[in-house]
């Protein structure tokens, strides 16, 4: 019985740990989000799950045409990842408004009118001694109040405010840069598992054809074994030959439908949405690339790199922040209305203005506490960093290493279907004219399955090897429309 063809080393649950190696150095699939500066701590980043994810669109009618750029588009716009990656960007623009909202004037406006009796016992007059052609009511009142007035508060110098609102605009350019990064990241999900499905499709063919074959061999051999030009073992050898083609390509079909619904999930289809494959094995020839020039351009490309040079400046404006909190600051409130007893000719403008200089003299050591975890959280940022950079250096050397790899044994195995296919039809000549028995074509069929086996494995290890490569120098996007051409 032929062996079950060997499990590719990528899969699509791996993706994400080989793929995204330096984001989840960092924490996580997407860079650390704009930092909460009420608690300092980073705020939740899509989990490497939601990339496997989707908003699923609705049903579409008949069997949807799918090809690996409509894919792409589909993942684009329905991925979980992604669309948390989106509302990530959206926060930290809220928390951005929320912390320049300390600069900004702040404008109120409040109306009141109020009539009164007054009790005087209660708030303790009391006459016990009458004077004389006096007479003191123990009751005062009604009597009115009207206010309606205009309140502006307005800072003037605040360090620690003026830092804090830099390092929100600088979380919010991580934020964006994180989506940047998501969006490669999808890409490559997307990518992954639509080559998977093209490999389980080809391995489906693969295996039909040597079901076909394995089908002629056992009739020939039963033809044989009746006209007594063979022994009857040729016939039942040839027969477990055929069950173990036959046994292959039901694990091929199962193995193919699965991988569909890993791909409908991560594009957004609806659930039970019928498609199909449109592009097969795509292959293009790769140029080659230099290993200087490929980090230089992963440098300045890598949106996972961008975001952590800007959540380093977050910090940074974080710690002056902390800092300033030993500074005085400055704000002023004025006001002004319209005043009187009741809302009429009787009212005449009122207002007010005020000026405060507040000077922290003693704070029990909180400022203190501000500046050493906001001087920790900026050493985490740095480390941060320095990772991410060598992680982008070895993710660009090893897709360089793997693409040069796999472009060889692509080559390889091209020639070696060709020779196991010249090696079948000589053996089954062999059998045909009664010099060899049926363990010789076994082994030829054998051999022919194992090399195309070996040439869907390596074609799927050198598009994925691109895929990383696109991926580790920052264009993930670009990349594929560079290497997948399609059909």
């Amino acid at each position: 019985m032929a062996p079950r063809s060997a499990t590719l080393p990528f899969t699509v649950a791996a993706l994400f740990l080989l793929a995204a190696g330096s984001a989840l150095a960092q924490g996580g699939i997407a860079s650390p989000g704009a930092p909460s500066y009420d608690s300092g701590g980073p705020a939740p980043a899509a989990s490497q799950a939601a990339f496997s994810g989707s908003v699923p669109e609705k049903l579409a009618p008949g069997v949807v045409q799918l090809s690996l750029q409509d894919a792409l588009d589909r993942g684009l716009k329905q991925n979980l990842g992604l669309l948390l990656s989106g509302e990530d960007v959206r926060t930290a623009r809220g928390e951005r408004w929320k912390q320049l909202s300390a600069l900004l004037p702040n404008v109120t406006t409040s109306t009141y009118i109020q009539d009164s009796q007054v009790d005087l016992a209660e708030f303790g007059f009391t006459f016990k001694f009458p004077i004389p052609n006096v007479s003191i009511p123990s009751v005062v009142g009604p009597f009115a109040y009207f206010d309606s007035r205009a309140n502006l508060t307005q800072s003037i110098f605040d360090w620690k405010a003026i830092n804090n609102s830099r390092a929100a605009s600088e979380s919010v350019k991580s934020a964006r840069s994180s989506y940047k990064d998501a969006r490669d990241l999808v890409v490559l999900a997307v990518g992954y598992a639509y080559l998977q499905a093209i490999a389980d499709e080809a391995r489906i063919d693969t295996a039909d054809a040597q079901v076909k074959t394995a089908q002629a061999l056992s009739s020939q051999a039963s033809d044989q074994v009746k006209a007594g030009t063979s022994p009857s073992i040729d016939a039942l050898r040839a027969q477990v030959e055929l069950k173990s083609r036959q046994q292959q390509l039901i694990q091929a079909k199962n193995d193919f439908a699965i991988q569909k619904l890993k791909l409908a999930r991560a594009i957004g289809l609806a659930p039970g949405q019928e498609f199909e494959l449109v592009d097969k094995s795509p292959y293009q020839e790769f140029a080659g690339i230099s290993v200087d020039d490929a980090l230089k351009a992963a440098y300045e490309s890598r949106s996972d790199y961008q975001a952590a040079l800007a959540d380093v400046r977050a910090a940074q404006y974080s710690k002056k922040a902390a800092e300033a909190g030993y500074l005085p600051s400055l704000s002023m409130n004025a006001d002004y209305g319209l005043a009187g007893t009741y809302p009429d000719v009787s009212t005449h403008g009122v207002f007010d203005v005020r000026g405060t200089l507040s000077i922290p003299i003693f704070q029990g050591g909180r400022v203190h506490g501000d500046v050493l975890e906001a001087t920790a959280r900026l050493e985490q940022s740095r480390e941060r960093l320095e990772n991410l950079r060598a992680q982008i250096d070895a993710d660009v050397r090893t897709a360089l290493f793997n693409v040069e790899s796999s472009e060889q044994e692509v080559a390889v195995a091209k020639s070696e279907i060709d020779l196991a296919e010249q090696t079948l039809v000589q053996a089954r000549d062999r059998f045909r004219a009664g010099v060899t028995d049926t363990v010789e074509v076994v082994q030829a069929q054998e051999a022919v399955a194992s090399a195309h086996e070996s040439y869907i494995s390596s074609l799927y290890r050198d598009n994925n090897a691109k895929i990383s490569l696109a991926r580790a120098l920052g264009s993930a996007e670009e990349g594929f429309k560079k290497y997948f051409k399609g059909k």
